[in-house]
């Protein structure tokens, strides 16, 4: 049993958080890379980086702000361009890991785009194969602890989420080069449609025959002027073949992307959600009582539990008109009593973790603590679980009853916030 006595300082209040388990379902590989393994490769590799050592990269590629989202993308050209050999995703596959559990984090979906490191080397099949060897050898590793194999506290697992590009061009990687050359006859409209339905059919594949736990299907990328529906075949066929979706939406845009996650894409889960409730992102051509259209959105959300994937450091630095974090659209998720997640999006590019997250919530909308175990909880339940139901509801479980064990009897009622 758990018992702090008040006041409870933020340290404390820090270390509790980070040894409660928790998920992060909105996490990319190649936006959480170790700057000193980004460092290493790239001089090793002779790779045109701004600078060889951690703090170098720190100052001057990822920043504690951006100006809008596009800026914050440009960072992944730095992070990719290391993440072209076998052995480099594996690495950072297992760093990935590594760092979750080192704060408690028990359950990951890692997710990336797999044509963007598709090259004369590695196909398809193998680049997800090396990115799921580091997962499963971190996970290995931790399971053999003794207080993991007597089930005092619960085991770390993973899924595999692959990203669909809503936009992409001949520079970004070689399959991405050769996809273009070999269509050349193609709008680029036709070819961004192409590709994300051979990824489906790839990833649908390599699941079903190299067993590697791929459990989800995703679209990323800038929202304006890509529009969700234009991958509506490619969803449609991890639809039909039994692989969860969830569709980066109203990150950057407004509640029409998000109604086209869900009605045009079979969405599951939303990364972002962010301006689920703007009115004025709703353009003025599309004939509907604006207000009541968010209302029906909003309430279609909440009766399917359709979770959405918060990530507040990221909004705040691709969205910098928020102005404050108690402007964020969390409050409206709160009082509408939403499914949501707490996620890091991009680890070393928000220079966050999942902790961190969570104390941004505790301390800047006043979570109680039913607040609090209620998006926690929802992580594990609206994870994309690689087994059964029935083992998924084993290992949620498991999870729950080892949150409860540390959060018995803590309140956040005089917490001194610094």
């Amino acid at each position: 049993m758990t018992t702090i006595q008040q006041p409870m300082s933020q340290n404390t209040l820090r270390a509790l958080i980070r040894k409660i388990p928790k998920t992060d379902l909105h996490l990319h590989l190649d936006g959480s890379i170790r700057l000193e393994t980004i460092a290493e490769i790239g001089q090793k590799e002779g790779i045109d980086l701004p600078s060889y050592t951690a703090d170098g990269l720190n100052e001057m590629v990822f920043k504690e702000q951006y100006a809008n989202l596009e800026e914050y993308l440009k960072t992944f050209s730095y992070s990719c361009a290391v993440m072209q050999k076998p052995e480099y995703l594996e690495r950072i596959a297992y760093e990935l890991a590594l760092d979750n559990q080192a704060e408690g984090v028990r359950y990951i979906e890692v997710r990336f785009a797999p044509q963007l490191h598709v090259n004369k080397t590695m196909n398809m099949k193998e680049v997800l194969q090396h990115v799921n060897n580091g997962l499963r050898r971190a996970q290995q590793d931790f399971n053999r602890q003794p207080q993991i194999r007597s089930g005092e506290e619960p085991p770390f697992a993973y899924g595999i989420i692959v990203c669909a590009m809503r936009s992409f061009n001949q520079h970004l990687s070689q399959y991405y080069e050769q996809f273009i050359n070999t269509h050349s006859y193609s709008d680029m409209k036709s070819i961004r449609k192409m590709a994300s339905s051979e990824l489906a059919q790839g990833a649908v594949r390599i699941r079903d025959e190299e067993g590697i736990p791929i459990v989800g299907f995703d679209l990323a990328g800038a929202e304006k002027g890509y529009p969700a529906r234009d991958h509506w075949r490619a969803f449609q066929y991890a639809h039909e073949n039994f692989m969860a979706k969830t569709v980066h939406a109203g990150e950057a845009y407004g509640a029409p992307s998000i109604f086209q996650a869900i009605t045009e894409l079979h969405a599951d889960r939303l990364g972002h959600g962010y301006y689920l409730f703007d009115t004025e992102k709703i353009e003025d051509d599309l004939t509907v009582d604006k207000e009541r259209y968010i209302e029906k959105l909003c309430e279609y959300i909440a009766q399917h539990r359709i979770t959405i994937e918060v990530c507040l450091t990221s909004n705040m630095q691709t969205n910098p008109t928020i102005g404050t974090l108690e402007n964020h659209a969390f409050k409206y998720m709160l009082a509408r009593e939403l499914s949501t997640t707490f996620c890091t999006d991009n680890r070393t590019v928000s220079k966050t973790s999942v902790t961190n997250e969570i104390m941004l919530a505790l301390r800047h909308f006043k979570l109680t603590p039913e607040q609090l175990k209620n998006p926690i909880i929802y992580g594990f339940k609206r994870c994309f679980f690689p087994d059964t139901y029935g083992n998924k509801r084993k290992y949620v479980r498991t999870c729950i009853d080892y949150y409860e064990k540390l959060m018995d009897g803590v309140t956040f009622e005089n917490v001194a916030w610094e």
